[in-house]
């Protein structure tokens, strides 16, 4: 037995198809990586995503108590805006902590004075909900081990290239040469608008 449609049932279908094309268009998904985020810098100022408009920005989630990944990444880039030659200029470095306990404002601004770091690096703490919402606008793993004052916090390695615009443009992976930086930093930098 073969079954018909109303008629209206069709009209409805169509319609119902046409609406979801139409939120579709209206609200496009939300960037895979990035978002808002409210936090503080190391000079104590409120500071949201706007922080990233008007520079290509490396953004590094770590903490000042990191023996190994987070010095060697901002000492890399802080090697990389030296090759960058003139294009330094639209170039900026943004550490988020995963310690917003221990990384004050006045703990971030001490670290980031290292002269091996990139001059300049934004250095961004918060209170813990404000810190684990940028964690997870970012897709960032971290994780507190141990207890006591020694605890390490098991955190996401990748650096993220956010476009002029604040979009999320690429993943720079941990454990490239200052040069390797570079050339993915330029390379980036040179297809913008492409």
């Amino acid at each position: 037995m073969i079954r018909r449609f109303a008629p209206w049932a069709a009209v409805a279908i169509a319609a119902l198809a046409l609406a979801a094309v139409v939120a579709w268009r209206s609200s496009p998904p939300a960037p895979a990586i990035g978002g808002d985020f409210h936090l503080v810098d190391q000079t104590g100022r409120a500071v949201d995503q706007t922080v990233l408009k008007g520079k290509w920005s490396a953004v590094f989630f770590g903490y000042t108590y990191c023996p190994d990944v987070c010095p060697t990444t901002l000492t890399t880039l802080g090697s990389t805006v030296d090759e960058l030659g003139p294009s330094a200029k639209d170039f900026q470095v943004v550490f988020i902590t995963v310690d917003p306990h221990r990384d004050t404002p006045a703990q971030l601004k001490a670290y980031l004075s290292s002269g091996s770091f990139p001059k300049g690096t934004i250095g961004l703490t918060g209170a813990d909900p404000q810190v684990a919402a940028a964690a997870s606008a970012y897709k960032v793993y971290f994780q507190k081990q141990g207890a006591g004052a020694n605890y390490s916090v098991d955190h996401s390695s990748a650096i993220y290239l956010m476009n002029p615009q604040g979009r999320f443009d690429s993943v720079i992976p941990y454990g490239l040469t200052p040069d390797q930086t570079r050339d993915d930093i330029l390379r980036a930098m040179r297809g913008q608008g492409a």
